[in-house]
């Protein structure tokens, strides 16, 4: 089994969406662009993965959305040492369709109160659905290591939930933790990386805003 030596999470520049929740109301969730904002940070992030990856290949997986694609787009990899797939399953949470802005700030409120995991938006996903169809991607990627030939590197173009997520899943951390932890900002990375004991470590932790209250003997 050829295991990468390092599978970086990357989340997607700023959008239209991160400086004004309106323009939900007027543009479907997958379509909204990158600002000029986070033309830059994509644009700062590829400078740094190209000194992380040098010469050696990369395998990468892209939300299927506009901004996400944005975002792969500027980081200016080097095509010849890049095998590219979108991958439907790391698209962002699931909202609803047209937002109604005061409606979902509502839910929002709501979702803070009841626990980011288990509240599920109404026509939209709780985060433990996007947990579900993280893991059925993982276990598709954990299958492709099966091939020897398979790059050193994986890079995953996605949102900042989906990333927190995947790093639960596959570090088998518990809901209290996951509740405990934030996004990262737009255009940062986190990356596990395969140590000597053969086990995959985060090189850097989420910022925590709260401590976790686990409710039994797994926290």
């Amino acid at each position: 089994m050829a295991r990468p030596r390092r599978i970086v999470l990357l989340r997607h520049g700023e959008s239209e969406g991160n400086v004004d929740d309106s323009v939900y109301e007027r543009v479907p969730d997958h379509a909204l662009r990158l600002t000029e904002t986070g033309r830059r940070q994509a644009e700062e992030a590829g400078e740094r993965l190209r000194a992380t990856f040098g010469e050696e290949r990369v395998s990468i997986y892209v939300s299927p959305y506009r901004r996400t694609h944005q975002t792969l787009k500027l980081l200016d990899l080097d095509p010849s040492r890049t095998r590219v797939r979108e991958e439907p399953r790391l698209r962002e949470q699931d909202w609803g369709n047209w937002q109604d802005r005061e409606d979902v700030r509502k839910q929002m409120a709501y979702r803070d109160a009841y626990g980011h995991f288990f509240y599920r938006f109404a026509q939209g996903e709780s985060g433990a659905d996007v947990y579900d169809r993280v893991d059925a991607f993982l276990e598709s990627l954990w299958r492709s290591f099966e091939d020897p030939a398979h790059p050193p590197n994986v890079l995953l173009v996605t949102h900042g939930l989906t990333m927190r997520l995947f790093c639960m899943r596959w570090l088998h951390w518990n809901v209290a933790e996951f509740e405990s932890l934030s996004n990262p900002g737009n255009g940062e990375m986190r990356s596990l990386l395969l140590g000597s004991d053969g086990r995959y470590h985060l090189d850097r932790p989420f910022e925590r805003w709260c401590t976790p209250k686990p409710y039994g003997h797994t926290g």
